[in-house]
């Protein structure tokens, strides 16, 4: 893919990163973004990137109103809430033959393939964690060696290995340590369960991944997100990959309920981002609206179509979406409350 001309659709946290590496090794990259002082930024001043590295790259950037030309490889990493308008978008700026990378969080293909025909998209999952700093700089939260190592998951739709896999593979190399999956799909089901559980929970209870975990009623809540989701992702023919050397189905809920086991493994999980806020929540806090129904609404509406309960992720979706209704946040004590009353 040498001389192809490329997208990064959303130039946030992630993309400004990707963006800025992208650039740094010399390929024709275009950062595409609404906010105009971020475009103006990364125009004059370029990338900064800061945290577990500290450059700053030359890049060129403009407004979805102002791109020029169309591209022959597109990364997307626009909130999922945006996809009504931003996915007809990028089909009109998208080459014939071009690819699309999709790279948000949950599992946005099915939509994504109403506007797009499959041959066009590639799924992939990002490994690394960023906070925006601001506009056109960008905070590389994973220890850089790491993001050297693993940045990136892709794969083809069908589970295929292809030329244009392994190209894009290259191309994203640039980047950081990228790898090819046969279940992308997979992959990103299984992110979304993970999400679903510590996400969701930060949200609908208005606190850390840390003080959900360390309370019985919130860890048992997230146990129960997690079996809902395998659930109903079976029903919908997901074959769950592992999350590093974490196997989904051993989340699966026994006869006599969730084992001791079980529980210690959802805290070490979330140990490493105890102190974090999801965010879903951080939005709710600015007046956003959220990503909860591309989230915990993904495991809700699989459920609904093959007649499959999940009523802690609906507990999640209605919390949140009241949340964002009232602009009032969630109380932990309160949710904390309701949860334990389902858990009887």
């Amino acid at each position: 893919m040498d001389n192809k001309r490329i997208a990064v659709y959303g130039a946030g946290s992630l993309g400004t990163i990707i963006g800025a590496f992208l650039s740094k090794a010399g390929l024709d990259v275009t950062l595409i973004d609404v906010w105009q002082e971020n475009v103006d930024t990364l125009n004059t001043k370029g990338a900064h990137v800061v945290g577990t590295t500290d450059i700053t790259v030359p890049v060129k950037a403009s407004t979805p109103d102002d791109i020029d030309g169309k591209f022959d490889i597109i990364f997307l990493l626009t909130k999922q809430v945006f996809n009504d308008s931003v996915v007809p978008k990028i089909k009109s700026i998208l080459n014939e033959d071009g690819t699309l990378v999709s790279l948000q969080n949950g599992v946005p293909e099915k939509y994504i393939l109403t506007q797009l025909p499959a041959k066009n998209v590639v799924a992939g999952s990002v490994e690394f964690g960023a906070t925006a700093q601001g506009a056109g700089s960008s905070e590389l939260t994973t220890v850089y060696d790491r993001f050297k190592e693993f940045a990136f998951k892709i794969g083809e739709l069908d589970g295929s290995d292809t030329p244009r896999i392994e190209a894009l593979k290259k191309v994203m190399d640039n980047v950081g340590g990228t790898f090819v999956s046969n279940n992308l799909l997979g992959t990103k089901w299984s992110k979304l369960l993970i999400n679903s559980a510590f996400s969701g929970l930060s949200a609908a209870t208005n606190s850390t991944f840390g003080a959900v975990a360390d309370n019985q009623v919130g860890v048992l809540a997230a146990l129960n997100i997690i079996n809902e989701g395998l659930e109903a992702g079976k029903a919908d023919n997901v074959t769950f990959d592992k999350m590093g050397s974490i196997d989904l189905n051993d989340f699966k809920k026994p006869a006599d309920g969730f084992t001791d086991d079980q529980i210690a493994l959802v805290r070490r999980m979330m140990a490493a981002s105890k102190d974090l806020k999801a965010s879903m929540l951080q939005d709710l806090e600015k007046g956003r609206k959220t990503e909860v129904h591309d989230i915990n609404g993904v495991i809700v509406k699989a459920g609904e179509e093959h007649d499959i309960k999940t009523p802690f992720n609906d507990f999640v979706v209605s919390t949140v979406s009241k949340a964002e209704e009232t602009g009032k946040l969630p109380v932990f004590d309160e949710s904390i409350a309701t949860l334990k009353d389902m858990l009887k």
